[in-house]
């Protein structure tokens, strides 16, 4: 059994944030190897955090990076605002939110160990929630928008536009930050998504006392009304009866991706 100095184990403490005790015993169990001794506690401290991995993680921070044509959107999710807040937590938002801007989405997946230590240090159940990498085709624009509260970033926008000028665009990325839709055009929502709206609103529609001859009509309408909550184009801009298409003149919208808080 080695012998191993206080010095030691305060070194070992400080370099992967375990408890005094566990750098003690992993320091004895590998013969006075500080390297050794760091993975084993690095490899017993992710199978603590998989045990974590279904505690609610609403919290968390935005990262968003553009340079004019491009954008990356990242966010990195945790349980509490406190570790949302730190330094540690933030300064690795915004690595990989460069990262992503440099290398495109692969990047977060480059970079998993980096994210495991930030796990192993705050015994939180961090995840990578919504990343995005965006580069505007040649003739369009980029436009983004980010909320930040309390010092980090809680909803991040990007947006694509093709003839569309850039306060406009802005303007859109901005509603989508508040507005939240699911998705570009209702072509783009899932079939099975579309139909289990369909059989709620039939069954709202039954409960009401409506004829039968109807009901059809009636949920076709309803239906219609839903992508106009839900889908970017059919909403109307900032809650007005307008369009987000119909505030366009003649352009459009390529494409968009947007991550916040609690999603």
């Amino acid at each position: 059994m080695a012998d191993v100095t206080a010095t030691e184990v305060k070194a070992l403490r400080d370099a992967t944030g375990a408890g005094m005790m566990d750098a003690k015993r992993a320091l004895v169990e590998c013969d006075g190897d500080a390297e050794a001794a760091s993975q084993m506690l690095r490899e017993k401290g992710l199978a603590k955090a998989a045990t974590r991995s279904d505690r609610e993680n609403v919290e968390g921070a935005v990262g968003l990076i553009s340079d004019g044509n491009r954008a990356a959107l990242v966010h990195l999710k945790c349980e509490t605002d406190f570790s949302a807040k730190s330094d540690g937590f933030l300064a690795l938002v915004n690595d990989l939110t460069s990262a992503v801007l440099a290398e495109g989405v692969s990047a977060v997946d480059d970079r998993t160990s980096v994210i495991d230590d930030l796990r192993l240090a705050i015994k939180e159940n961090i995840e990578v929630g919504q990343v995005a990498f965006i580069q505007a085709a040649d003739g369009n624009v980029i436009d983004t928008y980010l909320h930040v509260q309390d010092g980090r970033g809680v909803n991040g926008v990007v947006v694509e536009g093709s003839g569309v000028d850039q306060e406009t665009l802005h303007q859109v990325a901005l509603h989508i930050a508040f507005a939240k839709p699911m998705q570009l055009t209702r072509d783009e929502v899932s079939s099975e998504l579309v139909e289990a709206e369909r059989a709620a609103l039939l069954e709202i529609t039954k409960a009401e006392g409506k004829p039968e001859q109807a009901w059809d009509k009636i949920v076709e309408g309803r239906l219609t009304g839903w992508f106009r909550e839900t889908v970017l184009l059919e909403q109307g801009l900032h809650g007005d009866k307008t369009s987000v298409a119909d505030t366009l003149n003649g352009g459009s919208i390529e494409r968009f991706a947007q991550a916040y808080l609690g999603a």
